[in-house]
């Protein structure tokens, strides 16, 4: 599944060649194609996504909720290494590595979080981020089928980030598969709520969106910035 759809992105990548608009500024010349393609998403999100991730928030245990949150945390944590040590970010790789160390060993393979309450907090990172930490410029905003909010420099990057993502690698190709799914499930599930809100408060849905990503992956890229995100959210 994962590899179809990162194939449905690249021809995303492509087919935006030849449908550039001006009906915004240069930081979104497809915006029109990204309207569509939101719309897609959120269609798909309303019908089959977010009741799902509904159903499993309200019916699994919390525990096994946690569990399963911990463990897709650490294997981002395991990327967030070797990406904040490709940024030469001493401290980060040092505090993400000894989480991967602790949590894969004592937290049974990730399943309990020991590392953040005796004080190693997570610092995201991922290839799009490193990218644009040594000075490769986001391009233009992008909405991506199913995946959401991009830029060209992130989505390019994500095909580096599937090589980096251990689950990538799971054989037999239906376990993978169900643990994509999970994965999916478990971040959307954690995003109950918010999208209510979001939806009160903006005028335009897309506009805000599209503007909180860039902002925030510009402060993630620029250098001597902290580029720690789940400081304020539990799943990137």
């Amino acid at each position: 599944m994962t590899k179809y759809l990162f194939a449905l992105c690249c021809l995303v990548l492509i087919s935006l060649g030849g449908c550039a608009t001006t009906t915004s500024s240069g930081i979104d010349p497809f915006e029109l194609t990204n309207r569509r393609i939101n719309a897609f998403n959120e269609n798909l999100d309303q019908k089959v996504v977010k009741p799902v991730a509904t159903t499993y928030k309200d019916y699994t245990p919390e525990f096994i909720q946690r569990g399963v949150g911990n463990f897709f945390g650490n294997l981002r944590d395991l990327w967030s290494t070797v990406n904040n040590g490709l940024q030469l970010k001493p401290k980060e790789t040092l505090e993400t590595g000894v989480r991967v160390l602790v949590n894969s060993t004592i937290g049974i393979y990730g399943l309990i979080d020991f590392a953040t309450p005796i004080g190693f907090q997570r610092h995201s990172a991922d290839f799009g981020q490193t990218l644009g930490y040594w000075g490769t410029p986001s391009g233009p905003y992008l909405v991506l089928p199913i995946l959401g909010p991009s830029t060209v420099r992130d989505a390019s990057a994500l095909l580096v980030d599937r090589q980096g993502d251990l689950l990538g690698q799971v054989h037999p190709i239906i376990t993978r598969n169900q643990g994509t799914v999970l994965r999916l499930i478990d971040k959307r599930s954690s995003y109950i709520g918010y999208d209510d809100r979001l939806d009160e408060m903006a005028l335009d849905k897309y506009t805000f969106v599209r503007d909180a990503y860039l902002q925030r992956r510009a402060s993630q890229t620029r250098r001597g910035a902290g580029s720690d995100e789940d400081a304020a959210s539990k799943v990137e």
